[in-house]
């Protein structure tokens, strides 16, 4: 794994986290939307379950997914931010925090910073070689 794979992790786990959001808030319209349907005819009871129960199911189990999901991004950034740490040039703390701490875009972390685009990027990949990734994450 190279320095940048190793810092990219938590914008990557940060996204899986927010599209299960989303999926989440599309179950809950769906749930909200079922409604009753009704027929003079008796139902099966063993016939599967109804909309409303599976969306509700599929809700708590993305929930779930989420809470772990969330715990591991905190330890990551937890890592990630000892890792920055232990850099000891702060222009490259600081660039390495805005982009991958704060999720920062490059034209943001340049004009933060009061750096041209290029220099931004110079700086960034000696930062990059300055990483030490963590032995658990080889």
């Amino acid at each position: 794994m190279t320095a940048r794979e190793y810092m990219n992790q938590a914008y990557r786990l940060d996204e899986r986290i927010r599209s299960k959001q989303e999926q989440i808030a599309a179950l809950n319209d769906l749930a909200t939307k079922c409604t009753a349907h009704m027929t003079g005819m008796p139902r099966n009871p063993n016939g599967g379950g109804s909309r409303l129960e599976d969306a509700v199911s599929k809700i708590v189990d993305l929930q779930e997914i989420i809470a772990a999901d969330m715990e591991a991004l905190v330890e990551l950034k937890a890592d990630i931010v000892s890792t920055i740490k232990a850099v000891e040039n702060i222009d490259y703390q600081l660039i390495l925090e805005k982009r991958y701490i704060s999720n920062k875009s490059w034209p943001e972390i340049a004009v933060d910073l009061g750096y041209k685009m290029r220099r931004t990027y110079e700086l960034h990949d000696a930062a990059l070689e300055e990483i030490k990734i963590p032995e658990k994450y080889l």
